[in-house]
């Protein structure tokens, strides 16, 4: 018998999620038949954010650049600057092709739909044997004949 998709018992297996360089913090749920993926990246420009799949790996790659001359005297560099990149390795229960994104407010928002064939379904079961009467009679002590 077919096991059913369970996202959250295969969660772990379905997004094995690295990250190569600190910057990309990610929270990752599911809302209905989607996976939501919200990455920070503030102070990032749309424009370098690269979203590619190949095969079933997602990669996210973004630049944020520092805004300081050349010539600034850092007092304190807290924040991260250069090229960052995440990759999610996708189960067979998203359907790669409808992956959608977008980038608002510093935070990129993939939406990975359910393949329709990892969705749940119920099964109708057919009786071909026609319909049958089942009787019962109750006796007078309580018990069923």
């Amino acid at each position: 018998m077919a096991r059913t998709f369970d996202p959250f018992r295969d969660m772990e297996r379905l997004f094995e999620a690295r990250s190569t360089q600190p910057g990309m913090n990610m929270d990752l749920y599911r809302t209905g038949d989607h996976f939501i993926a919200e990455i920070d990246l503030p102070g990032v420009d749309p424009s370098s954010i690269d979203i590619d799949i190949d095969d079933r790996t997602l990669t996210i790659r973004a630049e944020r650049k520092s805004t300081a001359s050349e010539d600034a005297q850092w007092l304190a560099r807290e924040r991260s600057t250069g090229t960052f990149a995440r990759q999610l390795s996708l189960g067979p229960g998203i359907d790669a092709a409808k992956i959608e994104a977008d980038y608002t407010d510093g935070v990129l928002t993939v939406t990975l739909p359910v393949a329709e064939e990892s969705k749940p379904r119920k099964i109708s079961v057919a009786h071909s044997g026609g319909q049958r009467e089942i009787k019962s009679e109750v006796v007078e002590d309580g018990q069923e004949g």
